[in-house]
């Protein structure tokens, strides 16, 4: 099999995802998309004709993020017209999976240069859900929830709901939650502190050349364990909230699967992903292209992997995936120098640390979703290229990054340094 090389990996800064308080959140997502696409090209000077695909990840493809960003964001880049696009949507795991399917056109021998990655604009997300309520237009009601036919299979909760769910079934305190969330802040802090996202991190610029964006919105550096000891729990109200009209509360959807249950509310803003606007784009090669060209890798793929899992609970499948994509590679936990793991909520990366017996020290290790919050369809392409960043920092070896996504799915993918 053809190996598939990572060359660069860049991102913004990520902006608070609230319409009129973030840099981003009146810009077009498309706009937003073609700044990273820009910088790909701008840094290692590449010919764009060259591409042959911009593979994307957008969650919410609607309005504004509708309409195959990743062709239209080439275009909006001044890439050349050759270059096709196409938009996927894997909830959480979009980005990670954008760049799967890159890595895995080019091990396939079919293409040689693509560019994966993802964007999410959750101000506009946010916008748009509620004009459409404003207009009288109801939607699905969220995840699994307009499809009576499913429900009545896979009952499916809201996210919150099922963290706090998976909290109350594997044992974990709110005192540990918040000591998780303290952590990702003060990661997050001495990362941006000592310059460690400066090398993969673009500006965001106007036309006229004047910065939009050039620094993480999202961060609270100095949280204390005090600070979020005193946040109320943010998703009592959705445990107690029918999922659709005279319908069963979130709450009842769980304990239609784990009648046993007893589900607290503990997750709130300091222990769950912020919600931020960003994009991220990864630039991957065949060994073919690198030898033609001179072009200089980063890293290589070593193995992708997706899984899925309970959709009731729905944020669990890190841990199988993680377990797949390491048997496909041939390696074990101890041979993972950096681990990724997207905090979606606190309990997701709790959990994974227990159950696969992770060193602390080795994931997440420059903050995570919590600290720096988690631009959805964005976020994958955002770890990886975290990891890779990191691994160079360090000089470590294997870096494996994984997330949960909406349905109880999670991919996975292991990086090599080169």
């Amino acid at each position: 099999m053809a190996v598939a090389y990572i060359i660069d990996a860049v991102r913004t800064p990520r902006s608070i995802g609230k319409m009129g308080k973030g840099a981003l959140s009146t810009m077009h997502p498309q706009h937003v998309a073609a700044t990273v696409l820009k910088a790909l090209r701008d840094r290692n000077a590449f010919d764009t004709a060259d591409v042959d695909d911009v593979i994307w990840g957008t969650s919410a493809q609607a309005g504004l993020q509708g309409g195959d960003m990743g062709r239209m964001a080439a275009l909006d880049a001044g890439y050349d017209v050759k270059v096709s696009g196409v938009t996927l949507d894997r909830f959480c795991g979009s980005g990670i999976t954008a760049t799967n399917l890159a890595a895995g056109q080019i091990m396939s021998g079919m293409e040689d240069l693509v560019i994966a990655g993802g964007t999410e604009m959750m101000s506009y997300v946010t916008h748009y859900g509620q004009s459409l309520r404003e207009a009288g237009i109801k939607s699905a009601g969220g995840i699994g929830t307009g499809n009576m036919r499913l429900q009545d299979k896979h009952p499916q909760t809201n996210q919150g709901v099922a963290a706090d769910a998976i909290a109350a079934i594997e044992g974990i305190t709110r005192e540990e939650l918040d000591a998780f969330g303290v952590e990702s802040q003060r990661r997050a802090a001495v990362a941006m502190s000592e310059g460690r996202f400066d090398g993969s991190t673009v500006p965001v610029v106007a036309d006229d050349g004047s910065v939009i964006l050039d620094k993480e919105e999202y961060p609270r550096p100095g949280t204390t364990a005090e600070q979020l000891a005193g946040l109320k729990p943010a998703f009592g109200l959705f445990r107690d909230m029918p999922s659709r009209e005279d319908g069963p509360t979130f709450g009842e959807l769980v304990k239609q699967r784990y009648p046993d249950v007893e589900i607290e509310p503990l997750h709130h803003a300091g222990t769950s992903s912020g919600v931020v606007d960003g994009a991220a784009a990864i630039l991957l090669a065949s060994d073919a292209y690198v030898k033609r060209t001179g072009i200089k890798p980063r890293a290589r793929v070593v193995a992708m992997a997706n899984v899925g899992d309970d959709p009731t609970l729905m944020l669990n499948a890190p841990v199988p995936a993680a377990k797949k994509v390491l048997a496909k590679a041939g390696l074990t936990v101890a041979d993972i120098d950096v681990w990724e793991v997207n905090e979606a909520f606190a309990v997701v990366v709790e959990k994974f640390i227990r159950d696969l017996g992770i060193d602390r020290a080795k994931i997440n290790i420059n903050g995570g979703a919590i600290a720096l919050g988690h631009p959805i369809g964005a976020t994958g392409a955002v770890l990886i290229g975290t990891a890779l960043d990191e691994l160079e920092r360090s000089g470590g070896r294997y870096g494996l990054i994984t997330m949960c996504a909406a349905g109880g799915m999670a991919p996975a993918i292991i990086i090599e340094r080169v």
